[in-house]
Protein backbone atom coordinates (compact mmCIF):
# COMPACT_ATOMS: atom_id res chain seq x y z
CA UNK A 1 0.00 0.00 0.00
CA UNK A 2 1.69 3.55 -1.38
CA UNK A 3 0.13 5.45 1.62
CA UNK A 4 2.02 7.78 3.99
CA UNK A 5 1.26 7.14 7.33
CA UNK A 6 3.08 10.62 8.26
CA UNK A 7 0.72 13.15 8.60
CA UNK A 8 0.37 16.62 10.41
CA UNK A 9 -2.09 17.45 13.06
CA UNK A 10 -2.52 21.08 12.20
CA UNK A 11 -2.18 22.51 8.80
CA UNK A 12 -1.61 26.05 10.25
CA UNK A 13 1.77 26.47 9.56
CA UNK A 14 2.07 24.29 6.31
CA UNK A 15 2.42 26.98 3.80
CA UNK A 16 4.63 28.63 6.21
CA UNK A 17 6.73 26.30 6.93
CA UNK A 18 7.45 25.38 3.24
CA UNK A 19 8.30 29.04 2.42
CA UNK A 20 10.55 28.80 5.34
CA UNK A 21 12.32 26.18 3.87
CA UNK A 22 12.79 27.91 0.17
CA UNK A 23 14.51 30.61 2.14
CA UNK A 24 17.11 29.08 4.04
CA UNK A 25 19.99 27.27 3.01
CA UNK A 26 19.41 23.75 3.15
CA UNK A 27 21.24 22.03 5.99
CA UNK A 28 22.99 19.00 5.99
CA UNK A 29 20.42 17.25 7.88
CA UNK A 30 16.47 18.47 8.30
CA UNK A 31 16.68 17.89 12.28
CA UNK A 32 14.19 19.32 14.96
CA UNK A 33 16.69 21.96 15.46
CA UNK A 34 16.87 23.08 12.19
CA UNK A 35 13.73 23.22 12.05
CA UNK A 36 13.31 25.38 15.30
CA UNK A 37 15.99 27.59 13.65
CA UNK A 38 13.15 28.70 11.35
CA UNK A 39 11.43 29.77 14.40
CA UNK A 40 8.75 26.57 14.01
CA UNK A 41 9.13 24.97 17.59
CA UNK A 42 5.97 23.41 18.39
CA UNK A 43 5.66 19.78 18.59
CA UNK A 44 2.99 19.52 16.14
CA UNK A 45 5.35 21.16 13.65
CA UNK A 46 8.15 18.80 14.50
CA UNK A 47 5.79 16.38 12.60
CA UNK A 48 6.71 18.02 9.19
CA UNK A 49 9.85 15.93 9.12
CA UNK A 50 8.05 12.82 8.77
CA UNK A 51 5.93 14.20 5.55
CA UNK A 52 9.02 15.94 4.20
CA UNK A 53 10.39 12.21 4.04
CA UNK A 54 7.30 10.65 2.52
CA UNK A 55 7.21 13.68 -0.17
CA UNK A 56 10.37 12.59 -1.40
CA UNK A 57 12.21 15.43 0.25
CA UNK A 58 14.66 13.80 2.54
CA UNK A 59 16.31 10.39 3.16
CA UNK A 60 15.19 8.52 5.96
CA UNK A 61 18.24 9.96 7.96
CA UNK A 62 16.68 13.44 7.22
CA UNK A 63 19.15 14.40 4.58
CA UNK A 64 17.86 16.52 1.99
CA UNK A 65 17.09 14.39 -1.52
CA UNK A 66 17.56 15.85 -5.08
CA UNK A 67 13.62 16.79 -4.88
CA UNK A 68 14.43 18.96 -1.76
CA UNK A 69 17.01 20.76 -4.00
CA UNK A 70 14.53 21.45 -6.66
CA UNK A 71 11.83 22.64 -4.43
CA UNK A 72 14.14 25.71 -3.48
CA UNK A 73 13.58 27.17 -6.85
CA UNK A 74 10.53 29.03 -6.32
CA UNK A 75 9.57 29.04 -10.13
CA UNK A 76 8.92 25.13 -9.97
CA UNK A 77 8.27 24.53 -6.52
CA UNK A 78 4.74 24.06 -7.25
CA UNK A 79 5.04 21.47 -9.41
CA UNK A 80 8.03 19.51 -7.70
CA UNK A 81 5.61 19.59 -4.79
CA UNK A 82 2.86 17.69 -7.35
CA UNK A 83 5.40 15.36 -8.12
CA UNK A 84 6.03 14.32 -4.44
CA UNK A 85 2.47 14.20 -3.42
CA UNK A 86 1.63 12.34 -6.52
CA UNK A 87 4.80 9.82 -5.73
CA UNK A 88 3.86 9.26 -2.45
CA UNK A 89 -0.11 8.93 -2.89
CA UNK A 90 1.00 6.70 -5.69
CA UNK A 91 -2.55 4.21 -4.46
CA UNK A 92 -4.53 6.74 -4.49
CA UNK A 93 -3.40 8.24 -7.90
CA UNK A 94 -4.13 5.02 -9.29
CA UNK A 95 -7.74 5.10 -8.26
CA UNK A 96 -8.53 8.47 -9.01
CA UNK A 97 -6.38 10.08 -11.75
CA UNK A 98 -7.64 13.22 -10.06
CA UNK A 99 -6.90 12.80 -6.88
CA UNK A 100 -6.01 16.03 -5.81
CA UNK A 101 -9.32 17.52 -7.02
CA UNK A 102 -10.90 15.43 -4.48
CA UNK A 103 -12.58 16.91 -1.47
CA UNK A 104 -11.61 15.59 2.20
CA UNK A 105 -14.63 13.41 2.82
CA UNK A 106 -13.97 11.98 -0.39
CA UNK A 107 -10.33 11.17 0.31
CA UNK A 108 -11.57 10.08 4.06
CA UNK A 109 -13.27 7.31 2.04
CA UNK A 110 -10.83 6.61 -0.64
CA UNK A 111 -8.15 6.02 2.19
CA UNK A 112 -10.34 3.56 4.33
CA UNK A 113 -10.45 1.45 1.57
CA UNK A 114 -7.14 1.73 0.51
CA UNK A 115 -6.01 0.89 4.21
CA UNK A 116 -8.48 -1.74 4.83
CA UNK A 117 -9.59 -0.45 8.22
CA UNK A 118 -5.76 -0.24 9.34
CA UNK A 119 -6.68 3.39 10.85
CA UNK A 120 -8.91 5.19 13.43
CA UNK A 121 -11.56 7.76 12.06
CA UNK A 122 -9.70 10.58 13.90
CA UNK A 123 -5.82 9.39 12.27
CA UNK A 124 -8.13 9.45 8.80
CA UNK A 125 -9.04 12.58 9.10
CA UNK A 126 -5.59 14.07 9.70
CA UNK A 127 -3.97 12.26 7.08
CA UNK A 128 -6.86 13.48 4.33
CA UNK A 129 -6.66 17.07 6.28
CA UNK A 130 -2.86 16.99 5.17
CA UNK A 131 -3.20 15.65 1.88
CA UNK A 132 -5.90 17.79 0.58
CA UNK A 133 -3.80 21.18 2.28
CA UNK A 134 -0.43 19.88 0.10
CA UNK A 135 -2.67 19.55 -2.84
CA UNK A 136 -3.71 23.46 -2.63
CA UNK A 137 -0.01 24.25 -2.40
CA UNK A 138 1.02 22.31 -5.52
CA UNK A 139 0.94 22.72 -8.85
CA UNK A 140 -0.78 20.14 -10.71
CA UNK A 141 -1.19 21.87 -14.10
CA UNK A 142 1.87 22.47 -15.03
CA UNK A 143 3.23 18.96 -17.13
CA UNK A 144 5.53 16.64 -14.76
CA UNK A 145 9.42 16.56 -14.60
CA UNK A 146 11.19 14.87 -17.31
CA UNK A 147 12.38 12.48 -14.13
CA UNK A 148 8.98 11.88 -13.80
CA UNK A 149 7.91 11.49 -17.03
CA UNK A 150 10.93 8.65 -17.58
CA UNK A 151 9.51 6.41 -15.10
CA UNK A 152 6.40 6.59 -15.99
CA UNK A 153 7.44 5.54 -19.40
CA UNK A 154 9.95 2.96 -17.65
CA UNK A 155 6.93 1.99 -15.69
CA UNK A 156 4.94 1.11 -18.82
CA UNK A 157 7.54 -0.21 -20.84
CA UNK A 158 8.06 -2.94 -17.91
CA UNK A 159 4.48 -3.76 -17.92
CA UNK A 160 4.46 -4.33 -21.61
CA UNK A 161 4.94 -7.56 -22.88
CA UNK A 162 4.51 -9.52 -25.79
CA UNK A 163 4.89 -13.09 -27.07
CA UNK A 164 4.14 -15.42 -30.21
CA UNK A 165 3.58 -19.14 -30.22
CA UNK A 166 4.56 -21.36 -33.10
CA UNK A 167 0.63 -21.65 -34.01
CA UNK A 168 0.54 -17.69 -35.17
CA UNK A 169 -0.99 -16.57 -32.25
CA UNK A 170 0.23 -13.39 -30.77
CA UNK A 171 -0.14 -12.11 -27.09
CA UNK A 172 0.61 -8.23 -26.19
CA UNK A 173 0.62 -7.95 -22.02
CA UNK A 174 -0.28 -4.44 -21.69
CA UNK A 175 -0.35 -3.29 -17.82
CA UNK A 176 -3.15 -5.45 -16.51
CA UNK A 177 -5.08 -6.05 -20.11
CA UNK A 178 -3.53 -9.04 -22.44
CA UNK A 179 -4.77 -8.73 -26.18
CA UNK A 180 -4.63 -12.33 -27.61
CA UNK A 181 -3.90 -11.08 -31.78
CA UNK A 182 -4.64 -14.30 -34.68
CA UNK A 183 -2.71 -14.42 -37.20
CA UNK A 184 -3.87 -16.55 -40.54
CA UNK A 185 -1.36 -17.95 -42.40
CA UNK A 186 -0.84 -17.37 -46.35
CA UNK A 187 -1.01 -21.03 -47.83
CA UNK A 188 2.38 -21.75 -49.23
CA UNK A 189 5.09 -24.25 -49.14
CA UNK A 190 8.07 -22.18 -49.26
CA UNK A 191 9.53 -21.81 -45.92
CA UNK A 192 11.17 -18.10 -46.43
CA UNK A 193 7.63 -16.98 -46.60
CA UNK A 194 6.83 -17.79 -42.80
CA UNK A 195 10.13 -16.42 -41.77
CA UNK A 196 9.63 -13.30 -43.53
CA UNK A 197 6.25 -12.95 -41.64
CA UNK A 198 7.25 -13.80 -37.94
CA UNK A 199 10.28 -11.91 -38.42
CA UNK A 200 8.19 -8.29 -39.31
CA UNK A 201 5.92 -9.54 -36.92
CA UNK A 202 8.64 -9.51 -34.32
CA UNK A 203 10.09 -6.41 -35.38
CA UNK A 204 6.50 -4.41 -34.91
CA UNK A 205 5.42 -6.32 -32.17
CA UNK A 206 8.33 -5.94 -29.25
Amino acid sequence: MALPTSYLTTVKNLDAILTAIQGAQAPEKFTQAFLESLEFKSAADRLMIGVLKSLGFLDDSGRPKERYYRFLDQTQSGKVLAEGIREAYQDLFKINTKANELGKQDVINKFKTLSQGQFSESVLDKMAMTFTSLVKLADFASPASSGAVEKAEAAAEEGTQTSTTSGGSTSVKLGGLVYNIQIVLPESRDPAVYDALFQSLRRHML
